[in-house]
C-alpha cells in the first residue's frame, strides 16, 4: 500500500426512515449539491413503489431491490509485465450497494419524457423484480468476471 487510506464518513441516518441506506441512496441521486429536491424524489419514488409492490414497507422493497442489482464479483485491470489484465474481484457489501445504487440512478437519468421520481420509482420497480437495466449490469460485470477467471491467480 502506498498510501494511508482514506477514513470512512460515517453517513448519518434519513429522518424519514432512519436509514443509512436511504440516505446514501439521496447523496447518491443528489444533483449539485440539491439535497432537499434529491429528498422528495428518492421519498416520492418511494411512495410509488410502496403502491406497485406487495412488500408491507418500503424499505424491503427498496434493500431488495438494491441486493437484487448489487455485483458480487467485477474485475479490475492489473498491469503484470507489459500487459493488462483483467482480475476478478470478490466486492465488498458496501462497494457492492454504492455501485447498485449508481446504476440504478443512472439508469433512472437515461431515460426521457417522465419526472425522476416516476423514472426513479419505475428502475427500482424493475430491480426489485429482477428485471431491467440495472440488473443486465450486474449481469454482464460476472459475465466478464466469469470469463477472466483464468487471471484470478493474479489478486494483489
Amino acid at each position: 500500500m502506498r498510501r494511508r487510506s482514506a477514513e470512512k464518513r460515517q453517513v448519518i441516518a434519513d429522518p424519514k426512515y432512519s436509514s443509512q441506506m436511504v440516505a446514501r441512496f439521496i447523496n447518491i441521486v443528489m444533483d449539485q449539491g440539491k439535497k432537499s429536491i434529491a429528498e422528495n424524489i428518492v421519498y416520492g419514488a418511494f411512495e410509488i413503489l410502496g403502491k406497485k409492490t406487495q412488500e408491507d414497507s418500503v424499505m424491503k422493497a427498496f434493500n431488495k431491490a438494491i441486493d437484487n442489482v448489487r455485483p458480487r464479483l467485477e474485475v479490475k485491470p492489473r498491469r503484470v509485465g507489459g500487459a493488462t489484465y483483467q482480475v476478478p474481484v470478490e466486492v465488498t457489501a458496501l462497494r457492492g450497494a454504492s455501485l447498485a445504487m449508481r446504476w440504478i440512478r443512472d439508469f433512472a437519468r437515461a431515460k426521457k419524457g417522465k419526472p425522476m421520481m416516476t423514472k426513479l420509482a419505475d428502475e427500482l420497480l424493475a430491480a426489485y423484480k429482477s428485471e431491467g437495466s440495472a440488473v443486465k449490469k450486474r449481469d454482464e460485470t460476472h459475465k466478464m468476471a466469469e470469463a477472466n477467471k483464468a487471471f484470478s491467480h493474479l489478486r494483489w
